[in-house]
């Protein structure tokens, strides 16, 4: 059983920074891979990055490679998305979870268990 709750969104104007924060309760939260999702209206639910127990192991969707980056602080079982140069294609609810196994490809929604509530960013043109 794992909860998940995010935090850090909100309304930037384009070419500004959010950081996201997934903090993680219940057993097994600092083994498995943790992911962030996003979801705009009216589209699924799509990849935007993810991390495995080591910190090099980093994946990111071709849509915010150089701008986002993932990270996770083992003492406080929380994973933190970092965003820069925000553009309006980012606004969606974001997403953080987390699987139960360390098998499977991170960038599938069907590879996590677990999820947040979403926060809300909003990028402003």
């Amino acid at each position: 059983q794992v909860q998940l709750v995010e935090s850090g969104g909100g309304l930037v104007q384009a070419g500004g920074s959010l950081r996201l924060s997934c903090a993680a309760s219940g057993r097994s939260s600092n083994s498995y891979p943790l992911g962030w999702f996003r979801q705009a209206p009216g589209k699924e639910r799509e990849f935007v990055a993810a991390i495995r127990w080591s910190a090099r192991n980093t994946f990111y969707a071709d849509s915010v490679k150089g701008r986002f980056t993932i990270s996770r602080d083992y003492a406080k079982n929380t994973v933190y998305l970092q965003m820069d140069s925000l553009k309006p294609e980012d606004t969606a609810l974001y997403y953080c979870a987390a699987a139960s196994s360390s098998i499977g490809d991170v960038r599938r929604r069907d590879t996590y268990e677990y999820w947040g509530q979403g926060t809300q960013v909003t990028v402003s043109s």
